[in-house]
């Protein structure tokens, strides 16, 4: 048997926020659509009903409302505080994700900018006896230079898929002269 839904209770700037943010094609669609379960269930729909119409789960409708009714006097303050910047903010940091358990990156973004310019640059000048780079001299001179104490081809391999530009019009491994 459900439980009862948390009452949500929204300002008319909030409701206007909700609203752009729910329409939005330039905001993440998780954010989209948390926004319209706030403004539906300020609307007195109850959770089966919001889940329906926005095809997801009644359990996250709940979460979400739990959420933001929690948040509501934090909310009030900032928009009076700060004004629509800062609401917005807010907004955001309250639909949002929170942060997932998991180990932290093993390579820093430093090292990972190092070993992306380490591939721009000839494997000539590192003393290979190579035309090109592959994963696999990358992994064994940023080993070399000390940049990172161990990491194997493939991982090299995925900053270079990872880093370039999605529509890249040469390869960045391959730079062939004519």
């Amino acid at each position: 048997m459900p439980g009862k839904a948390a009452k949500i209770i929204i300002t008319e700037r909030q409701q206007e926020l909700l609203r752009t943010l729910s329409r939005s094609r330039q905001c993440p669609q998780g954010l989209a659509q948390r926004s319209e379960m706030i403004l539906l269930g300020f609307d007195g729909w109850n959770n089966e009903d919001i889940a329906a119409a926005l095809n997801c789960e009644r359990h996250a409708v709940g979460v979400w409302r739990r959420r933001w009714a929690k948040a509501f006097d934090k909310l009030a303050l900032i928009e009076c505080m700060e004004g629509p910047a800062g609401l917005r903010t807010a907004v955001g940091q309250v639909l949002s994700d929170r942060a997932r358990p998991g180990c932290p990156g093993k390579f820093t973004a430093e090292q990972v900018t190092q070993i992306l310019a380490l591939a721009c640059e000839p494997p000539e000048n590192s003393g290979r006896p190579v035309t090109h780079w592959t994963p696999a001299e990358l992994a064994d001179e940023a080993k070399k230079r000390q940049i990172v104490p161990s990491i194997s081809a493939r991982q090299v391999g995925r900053f270079l898929k990872d880093g370039g530009t999605p529509a890249a019009s040469e390869p960045v491994l391959a730079q062939c002269q004519a």
